[in-house]
């Protein structure tokens, strides 16, 4: 079960960084193509990427180098709750389903990392 936590978190902080870095990074120009990214001011776009980053860093970073390790089961129940958010977001602008079914297995996938880490560092 272990590794196929690594695994998961991998992938999931491979998907966040990049997502993170777009929204962070990319004129906001670009961003208000996408849309969800229309209406939605700036700064929240922007801290949106910031908080992926930081969740990718926390889905491996605190376990593997055993630094706080609870940070670890914390950052992918919050990227689970980033994920609904943005599932809502997507059928409340009538996006294709596609988009709400891609957010909504995002944030089970973090769903299980977290209870994984949780129960691995509670027991």
């Amino acid at each position: 079960m272990n590794i196929a936590l690594w695994i998961t978190a991998a992938l999931l902080a491979l998907f966040f960084a990049a997502a993170g870095f777009m929204k962070t990074f990319r004129p906001i120009a670009e961003i208000r193509k996408m849309p969800w990214a229309a209406t939605m001011p700036e700064t929240s776009i922007r801290l949106i990427g910031i908080a992926e980053l930081l969740g990718a860093v926390g889905l491996n970073v605190p376990l593997a180098t055993g630094i706080a390790p609870i940070l670890t089961p914390i950052a992918a129940a919050c990227l689970a709750v980033l994920m609904i958010g943005a599932a809502r977001t997507h059928v409340r602008i009538n996006d294709p389903r596609s988009a709400t079914v891609t957010t909504l297995v995002l944030a089970a996938a973090c769903i299980v990392v977290a209870a994984g880490r949780f129960a691995g560092i509670a027991g």
